[in-house]
């Protein structure tokens, strides 16, 4: 049977039911059992790290992975889904170095690498669970039980295989090569690990001079932005092609040599300088200068501190003049390797060690971060004279992707993987591979290969896999293990782990005699292993050989852009070498997103959100709220809104709705039709689509059709689908509808998994049980529908978009006209040139005049006969900026053009006018009349670039009556929504229109059959006071006052005590009144224990098997049995849901509640727990009291909404589901305005200008010594009633005495306060209405608490000389304003024209309540406001 489909629905709630669903009933793994037997469909999932906790990165990516295999599964293929885990490398030793002080090797070596390891270990599943719980909360499948680990024994294996084959191909060597290093970690990275991280920086720039050895007079300029590398200075570098120059320097007369392109390094103009010679870089080849230190003077045997020359040095920044440091620059390494300056087995100057500190080598900085070195460096310059200048240079500079610090770049020994004499080939094999988008093959990962250098797969660390090389002494000996066993052959020990601290003692005899190989020291770098995933996550070549073979290359891959130059380029260049083709057919790229800071989003680890389903279409920061609003809420309305017309069905027609596709008949309305088509075309449309991955195409056209399913199909037939034209055609609508949304879940499944499962379990109860799959629990279990073509009629969604467009267009005059859709009009006119399209229109014509609310429909050809004509505008802001000059002539030529020129360029979209060619955005159509057609005044006028759109906008009283009818439906429609009530809901609607007798009587009168028709209730008169219309919806049929209710008024839960031998059933109200004071968890075991006298272990509380969480959405429990329990899970439920105790509802009828709630209805039990603390008849009102907030307040009880019969004392048990009806009887202050003889209903309007304060006014109290007050102005009195009194009510009789007997009343437009503080306006009642809101508006309560320092306002409490205590204090400074109040420069406190009453003023009291007793305009100001003049209240 179909459940009811709440209004309202909280969706992190329904997917938390979701989740839970999808555990209990293990539906990923099912869905794998099912298609075990079809094609495979790979999918290789990258390994994230676990040290760290996932990002929207992360779920950006996982998103689409997700979409993408659930497709898969759903288009007929076995997808197995398996996640991996990256376990070692730099993320990992970076956290351990930081935790455990960890500075360098050193004291690695002091702790053990086999406790260094122990401690890697230790971390590596940190943040496991919260990985594994955050992407399922995504609601993306994938296999977490059997996942792989790259800290595995049989992962590590296969890397060494993957590398061993390398190493046979002789893809491996070991070299020393200038590298980026990170000193942070201390070791280097690849070039694309470089890559990953730039940031812009601000470096050091200097100039420094190399004086030449035959003339030192003459020095050379070199420029350099890493000071620190100077001391390691070997050569000079200059082009050999380009023209340098010797100049003086006119201020300091000394002679420089630099590039000529490059004097404005130096120079600002050149007055400043005397070119002396000039020359081309070659002549400089190879003359000798002064080095600037001398700590490696002994390299000058060498060819040392002389210049070389290359075509490297170019003329576009420093001064031409390159310094070379050979062992901290990869061009400085190859120029001075070419010269001989050094050599392979030469010692290398290279004085900087594995953390970034300078060597002893270096005296004069030795132990210095280099870095931080670079000051003193220049200082020391300064010094010797050798610095020509010095400021600072911002560029982009590569810092370490881990620890986030600097990079150097350092010559270091190295063992590499050839890649690039393979270059063409990763080319080829990329141009096989299908990218989304396309550029990216070609452009950022084919620029990337293009470029591609050697591979540097070995890295100076410890956790991570080790380098399977053992070597001699001298490196002339190395053997290449690829496996256990052939380690375990070579060096006699079983071997069951592969880290280092289990194989770096395992030596191999030497086959040439000398002493045995030992293994190097590096370890892969992690980039190796997650490109080796492929091979290594079923251990091949060891195990699954047959099946890797069968599945390799992959089907599917998808990371973000940032992966190019990491996980995609390892993945192709390993595949490439070991088996020469792609490892992926197809790879889905998405882009970045940006933070605030514009950092990418994959770098910034940030919570993630909640509501995880939102994140399947927009970000969350940007996009939630639109998602919800235009897809997800439209469409679980229209789900809704099936559910409840197919309940309406079974219900009053008894009807039995059940779907067959193969035996439905097909319906002949048209829009049926279209909606039938327009689905068909989207599955077409969708599958072709996401065979080819564009999921950018898909989704928007998916959210379209949300679009036209709820904004078109329903909405235009949503009187079918209710049953009025008939059972029969409600049946083929519903029948559409059905389909239709059954074909939506399935197409969106893999894009909105938790919806539509949602959907799903509720709308199977009405499919022909015999025409269901076998497997059909889930929504995730069912194929995508095939195209039924049959439906597909091109001809029909071409008239009805013909309609919409006639529609939209109806509906953009009205809202330029303001005139509302309720109210009809009498004519729309469609213009079109093509008689087919009329004839299109035609067929749909009485969906036109329904949405477009108009009496008829004419369809033309010629606009000719109604005067049309068409004028252009141009947009001066465009083609201003554009034409400039030329803007006004051209604008003059605008103006003059015919009709006929604008319908062409209307239809071509460019035209030229005055040889300016001029487009779309360069101009706005207008359309206007011709004054003598007469058709001006009758016709508004729009269109499109097909048809044109008059609409008659002429007023029509019948028709202005018709509105004012439909507003009446709109408002009893809302109040409908307002209470909760569903279609199927019997209501009585009472109305009271005052004053009786006036033209919205006679219009309700006129059209109550009309409105009858639409709101199908009862439409009952009700003498009630108010405004103009006074509606109430009552629920039930009408004259059944006092009748059964089905239900509380406010949420609530059954509960049943299952706590050893204690059996107890009540009910916990989750709100009261309705909408406020909402329970969570917490609060509702509080309440259960108070309920059931409960003192022990703490609670648990179950729905049937499922323990309650947080995140438990209680409101969706409402009406449910709940079982409170110690812990343990029950062992039975009941289902029962009807409730276990009495109650009345309460509705509050001519008042508010107070005490900072809003509900007027609420419930009352009358017993809680069953039989136990029964409620007496006189604790009724009290309890009334109590629920609204409303204590102290006088009030009755009455069993009918007219207020004629008062609640008569009676046993309660007969009250037993009634509805009793609240009535506010009037308080003091009331009967102090009565005596005042305010008449009712005046309009209050108070002139502020020009009123003296009127201070010298005498208030006489009754009853005070000689019966004259000692106040002698109104700031007296309110400094009085300030202070504290022994009696509550003292401050308040005493003001209210004042009020009744004065003589005169003192009316100032201020009253100054002697407070230190600010103004007050109560802007709620500053444009209040007495007609509108009747005598009750003359009085109203604002509680209000003084905002801004509290000190001010506690002297004030104690302006009578009473200390104010702390506790007190406490109170005022929690209690924060109800009304908002501005801080002035005058520092007073402004009443405008009212008269203050202060009431319940204690030290026990923490807010001070003002009652604003308004009074009559003609009391205060004989005088009467003009018209023209402001006024205010």
């Amino acid at each position: 049977m179909v459940e009811a489909v709440a209004e309202s629905i909280h969706f992190p709630s329904e997917e938390e039911k979701i989740l839970e669903f999808w555990n209990q009933n293990q539906c990923f793994q099912q869905s794998l059992k099912q298609s075990k037997s079809r094609p495979r469909f790979s999918f290789y999932d990258g390994p994230p790290f676990a040290t760290g906790l996932p990002h929207y990165g992360h779920i950006l990516a996982g998103t689409i992975k997700d979409i993408v295999t659930r497709f898969a599964h759903q288009n007929g293929f076995y997808v197995e889904r398996r996640f991996g885990w990256d376990c070692h490398g730099l993320p990992v030793e970076y956290e351990i170095d930081k935790a455990l002080n960890i500075k360098g090797p050193e004291d690695v070596a002091k702790m053990g690498i086999e406790e260094y390891n122990r401690q890697c270990r230790g971390i590596v599943m940190r943040y496991a669970n919260e990985w594994e719980s955050s992407v399922r909360r995504m609601g993306r499948w994938i296999d977490f039980s059997n996942d792989y680990k790259t800290l595995y024994p049989w992962f590590m294996e296969t890397v060494w295989w993957v590398f061993k084959q390398l190493f046979d191909k002789g893809l491996v060597y070991r070299g020393v090569k200038v590298m980026p290093f990170s000193t942070a970690c201390n070791t280097p990275l690849s070039n694309f690990e470089a890559h990953q991280n730039y940031k812009d920086v601000q470096d050091p720039s200097v100039i420094v001079t190399f004086p030449l050895l035959e003339d030192e007079s003459v020095s050379f300029l070199a420029w350099t932005t890493t000071p620190w590398t100077l001391p390691s200075n070997l050569a000079l570098c200059v082009n050999p092609e380009l023209v340098y120059v010797k100049v003086r320097d006119n201020s300091s007369e000394k002679i420089y040599i630099l590039m000529e392109a490059r004097l404005v390094a130096l120079f600002k103009s050149e007055a400043e300088y005397t070119i002396l010679e000039r020359f081309p870089g070659k002549t400089l080849k190879g003359k000798k200068y002064k080095p600037l230190f001398d700590y490696f003077l002994k390299c000058r045997e060498s060819g040392a501190f002389s210049v070389v020359v290359d075509g490297y040095v170019r003329d576009d920044d420093g001064t031409g003049v390159v310094h070379q440091a050979p062992y901290f620059g990869a061009d400085d390494f190859r120029v001075c390797m070419e010269y001989n300056i050094i050599q392979r087995d030469s010692e290398p100057v290279c004085p900087v060690d594995s953390s970034g500190f300078f060597t002893s080598e270096v005296t004069d900085f030795a132990g210095q971060y280099v870095k931080e070195a670079d000051k003193l460096i220049i200082k020391c310059l300064k010094e010797k004279e050798r610095l020509v200048n010095s400021s600072t240079f911002k560029h982009s500079y590569p810092f370490c992707w881990r620890s986030d610090t600097p990079l150097i770049y350092k010559a270091v020994p190295s063992w590499f993987v050839r890649v690039e004499h393979m270059v063409e080939k990763l080319l080829e094999n990329n141009s096989k591979c299908y990218w989304v988008p396309e550029f990216v093959r070609e452009k950022r990962f084919g620029n990337w290969l293009r470029d591609a250098r050697d591979w540097a797969v070995s890295r100076n660390r410890y956790w991570g896999t080790p380098i399977p090389l053992w070597v001699s002494e001298d490196f002339q000996e190395v053997v290449c293990v690829g496996s256990m066993s052939e380690l375990e052959e070579l060096t006699g020990t079983k071997v069951t782990d592969l880290h280092r601290e289990s194989i770096d003692s395992l030596t191999i005899p030497s086959r040439c005699g000398k002493a045995p190989l030992r293994r190097v020291s590096e370890v892969f770098d992690c980039w190796f292993e997650s490109g080796s995933m492929p091979y290594a996550q079923v251990h091949y070549p060891f195990e699954n050989r047959r099946e890797f073979e069968d599945a390799f290359p992959a089907d599917f891959i998808a990371e973000g852009i940032d992966q190019t130059r990491g996980w995609f380029y390892t993945l192709l260049v390993l595949s490439t070498a070991l088996f020469g083709k792609p490892p992926f057919k197809n790879v889905i790229v998405n882009g970045l997103r940006r933070a605030e800071d514009e950092q990418a989003q994959e770098e910034l680890p940030r919570p993630l959100p909640d509501r995880a389903e939102l994140w399947r279409r927009r970000s969350p920061e940007e996009g939630v709220r639109d998602v919800l609003k235009d897809v997800f809420l439209p469409w679980f309305n229209a789900y809704r809104f099936l559910v409840q017309n197919v309940q309406r069905l079974q219900k009053e027609e008894k009807v039995e709705f059940l779907y067959d596709e193969r035996t439905v008949a097909p319906s002949v309305n048209i829009m049926d039709q279209w909606i039938q088509s327009f689905t068909q075309s989207l599955v077409q449309f969708f599958r072709d689509e996401m065979g080819a991955y564009r999921l950018y195409t898909v989704v928007p056209r998916l959210v379209k059709f949300v679009d036209m399913l709820t904004n078109w199909y329903v909405r235009m037939n949503r009187r079918r689908l209710k049953g009025e034209s008939g059972s029969e055609d409600c049946v083929r609508a519903l029948e559409t509808l059905f389909s239709v949304l059954f074909s939506m879940c399935r197409l969106m499944a893999p894009f909105t998994p938790f919806i539509t499962e949602l959907m799903y379990q509720n709308l199977r109860h009405l499919l022909e049980p015999s025409s269901l799959e076998q497997e059909s629990q889930s929504i995730h279990y069912l194929m995508l529908p095939h195209v039924r073509e049959a439906l597909i009629d091109q001809r029909i969604e071409n008239a009805v978009s013909q309609m919409q467009s006639v529609i939209e267009l109806g509906r953009v005059i009205r809202d330029r006209k303001t005139l509302p859709i309720k109210y009809p009009l009498k004519e729309v006119v469609v213009i079109h040139q093509d008689p087919e399209a009329l004839t299109e229109i035609q067929s749909l014509q009485t969906y036109i005049l329904e949405e477009l609310n108009v009496r008829t429909l004419t369809l033309s050809t010629d606009k000719d006969r109604y005067g049309i004509r068409l004028r252009a505008e141009p947009d001066h802001m465009v083609l201003g900026k554009r034409l400039k000059a030329a803007f006004k002539s051209v604008t003059a030529s605008i103006k003059e053009l015919k009709s006929q020129e604008l319908e062409s360029f209307q239809r071509t979209g460019v035209m030229v006018v005055d040889g300016h060619e001029l487009h779309e955005e360069d101009l706005r159509l207008l359309y206007t009349f011709e004054q003598s057609s007469g058709a001006a005044s009758r016709y508004e006028a729009h269109s499109d670039a097909q048809v044109l759109v008059l609409l008659d906008v002429t007023p029509d009283q019948t028709m202005v009556d018709e509105g004012v009818a439909r507003e009446v439906i709109n408002r009893i429609q809302k109040l409908r929504k307002k209470g909760h009530l569903v279609p199927s809901d019997e209501i009585t609607v009472y109305y009271d229109s005052r004053p009786a007798g006036a033209y919205l009587q006679g219009v309700i009168e006129a059209h109550t059959d009309f409105i009858l028709a639409t709101i199908k209730a009862p439409l009952v008169p009700c003498p009630l006071k108010g405004s103009d219309l006074e509606l109430t919806i009552v629920r039930g049929a009408a004259g059944g006052s006092g009748s059964a209710l089905d239900a509380p008024a406010c949420a609530y839960v059954n509960l049943r005590v299952d706590i050893k031998d204690r059996q107890q059933e009540g009910v916990v109200l989750l709100e009261n009144p309705r909408g406020d004071n909402r329970l969570d968890l917490e609060q509702l075991k509080r309440v259960c224990c108070s309920v059931f006298g409960l003192n022990g272990p703490p609670l648990s509380i179950f729905h049937g098997s499922t323990a309650l969480s947080s995140s438990t959405d209680l409101m969706s429990l409402s009406g449910k049995t709940l079982t409170v329990a110690s812990g343990l899970r029950p062992s039975v439920s009941s289902s029962s849901e009807s409730l276990l105790c009495p109650f009345v509802n309460l509705q509050l009828v001519n008042g508010r509640a107070a005490e900072c709630q809003s509900g007027d209805l609420a419930t009352l039990l009358l017993m809680n727990p069953q039989g136990k603390n029964l409620l007496r008849f006189e604790d009724l009102l009290l309890e009334t009291q109590r629920v609204f907030g409303l204590r102290g307040r006088r009030l009755s009880l009455y069993t009918d909404l007219q207020l004629a019969h008062e609640l008569k004392p009676s046993p309660l048990d007969l009250l037993d589901r009634k509805m009793l009806y609240v009535k506010l009887l009037p308080t003091t202050a009331q009967l102090v305005h009565a005596r005042l003889h305010v008449p009712s209903g005046a309009c209050i309007r108070y002139r502020l200008r020009d009123r003296a304060l009127r201070s010298s006014k005498r208030i006489r109290l009754p009853g005070e010594p000689g019966g004259t007050s000692a106040f002698r102005s109104p700031e007296a009195l309110f400094t009085e009633c300030l202070k504290p009194k022994t009696s509550r009510n003292e401050p308040q009789l005493m003001l209210l005495a004042a009020l009744s007997s004065c003589e005169e009343l003192w009316t100032s437009s201020e009253v100054h306060v002697p407070l230190d503080h600010a103004i007050f306006s109560p802007p709620e009642w500053q444009t209040t209405n007495s007609e509108e809101h009747g005598d009750e508006q003359l009085l109203r309560w604002c509680s209000l608490t003084f905002m801004g320092t509290e000190e001010l306002l506690l002297d004030a409490v104690a302006s009578g000389g009473n200390p104010v205590s702390p506790d007190v204090a406490e109170k005022v400074r929690t209690s924060r304003g109800d009304l908002q109040m501005e801080k002035s420069p005058e520092k007073k406190l402004r009443f405008p024209h009212c008269l203050l009453l202060i009431s319940d003023l204690s030290l026990g009291i923490s807010e001070i309540y003002l009652q604003l007793l308004w009074v009559n305009q003609k009391l205060l100001d004989p005088s009467p406001v003009g018209a023209d003049e402001p006024s205010e209240l």
